[in-house]
């Protein structure tokens, strides 16, 4: 690969729109779930793909259930996406989604949460 390659790569990089969200990883056959936020929620759907594919538990919080019931009684939810802002921070985009995880635990408050 070529420097200006490189260069191309890590500027479409850089660029790109950075989504991050709440989503939650659900027992179908309990109807808990594990609410998570992330900055990142292709990355973190793409590692529940990958514990799925190698039979490996993806969060320890689920193991015994995982065990219990297998994996496919799991699935990954999106319950809302957030898109970073040009102009936020890091920290600040890391705050509204800590604001938008606090609003989904009420919202979900009825709910069997692991």
């Amino acid at each position: 690969m070529d420097k200006q390659n490189k260069k191309e790569l890590a500027a479409a990089y850089k660029e790109r729109k950075i989504t991050g969200g709440v989503y939650a990883i659900v027992n179908e056959e309990t109807g808990k779930m594990l609410l998570q936020s992330s900055y990142d929620l292709q990355g973190s759907k793409n590692r529940f793909s990958f514990s799925r594919q190698t039979g490996s538990c993806v969060n320890l919080k689920l193991r015994d259930d995982w065990k219990k019931y297998g994996i496919n009684a799991f699935h990954f939810e999106i319950l809302e996406e957030l898109t970073k802002k040009e102009t936020q921070t890091q920290a600040e985009f890391e705050m509204d989604l800590d604001t938008l995880y606090e609003l989904w635990t009420e919202k979900l408050a009825e709910k069997e949460l692991y």
